[in-house]
């Protein structure tokens, strides 16, 4: 049986490099297509050695380029995206296009020959809702179209209703998947997230900055974990059509991680406390709760969590430990 063929957006990023690595395990050839906005070729460069392993520097906005990698693959794995709040609120325009011009060429070219496509979106779809946990069919609820901070979830919700359409009257293979917050190796604090921005932080001895008053609670998940998950996903036949959450479903407060990566580091860092008008801009939104249903994953294909919250947690200060000694 010959092997099969996966194109991966946006596989040099942190989870997208995870993601080939997870692949190339499980017995498929990858290319990587990455614009390197965000990604690095260091999360790929080991990778370079094995001969079913090819990667793409350039932009799935580039028609001409991606009706080739999606002619050759079996399924399309679309991670490609402006990510994180910080990156958006900074580069709107450019979050906007990528977001979604991006995705509409990822369907119309994987529907020329009816190719698998899996749809990285995001827990944001559920913006500011209170009904916790989040089910995949629960209302989302926006915040204005006046504050940058919700354009990001936008874009997001227009590729999944852009999906669900290609499926509903093409006949397009689909899956969709929120991903909840995750976080391991390779992951940036650059754009914001926040575990490996407070390891950082922590292993330098400054202060651990928590936007807000830090009571907002948030639920973490390994990134190992993660494209197991989406794996197992893509090879179960009864996923086609279906939208489902990944991630944790174990909550914590932003200002109990803070404490937990600083005792883990065994850091000094004294914790500070920094309003959201400072850190991202007047009128920010935040959610005090983001916590997903994933009893419809459970179901599917049994998925559970294999790495606690303090497994990767020491596995961000590790990789950062690696990253400042390089």
């Amino acid at each position: 049986m010959p092997e099969p063929k996966a194109l991966v957006t946006g596989g040099a990023g942190f989870i997208g490099s995870h993601l080939t690595e997870k692949l190339l395990e499980r017995g498929y050839r990858v290319h990587v297509i990455d614009d390197l906005s965000t990604g690095s070729l260091d999360n790929i460069s080991h990778l370079e050695g094995d001969p079913r392993f090819r990667h793409t520097i350039d932009s799935v906005l580039n028609v001409e380029v991606m009706r080739k990698l999606v002619g050759w693959s079996d399924v399309v794995f679309h991670l490609a995206a402006a990510v994180g709040v910080e990156y958006v609120i900074r580069n709107q325009l450019k979050a906007l296009e990528v977001n979604v011009r991006g995705a509409e060429v990822v369907f119309s070219e994987a529907d020329r020959s009816k190719k698998k496509v899996v749809l990285f979106s995001t827990s944001e779809i559920y913006g500011k809702s209170v009904q916790v946990p989040f089910k995949e069919e629960d209302d989302s609820l926006m915040g204005p179209t006046t504050l940058t901070r919700w354009s990001y979830a936008v874009t997001k919700a227009l590729d999944e209703i852009l999906a669900l359409a290609y499926r509903a009257e093409r006949g397009l293979p689909v899956v969709i998947l929120r991903v909840f917050n995750t976080c391991g190796p390779r992951q940036t604090g650059r754009y914001g997230m926040v575990v490996p921005r407070f390891a950082s932080q922590a292993l330098a001895g400054e202060p651990i900055k928590v936007f807000g008053d830090g009571t907002q609670t948030r639920c973490f998940a390994s990134v190992h974990d993660i494209v197991e998950g989406v794996v197992n996903l893509t090879e179960c036949d009864r996923a086609l059509g279906e939208i489902f959450n990944i991630g944790s479903d174990t909550e914590i407060s932003i200002k109990d991680l803070a404490e937990k990566v600083k005792n883990l580091a065994s850091s000094t860092s004294p914790i500070e406390f920094v309003p959201y008008d400072q850190a991202y801009g007047v009128g920010f939104e935040d959610m005090m709760r983001r916590m997903p249903d994933l009893s419809k994953i459970r179901s599917y294909i049994g998925y559970e969590q294999r790495v606690d919250l303090e497994g990767t947690i020491r596995s961000v200060l590790e990789y950062s430990r690696l990253s400042a000694g390089s």
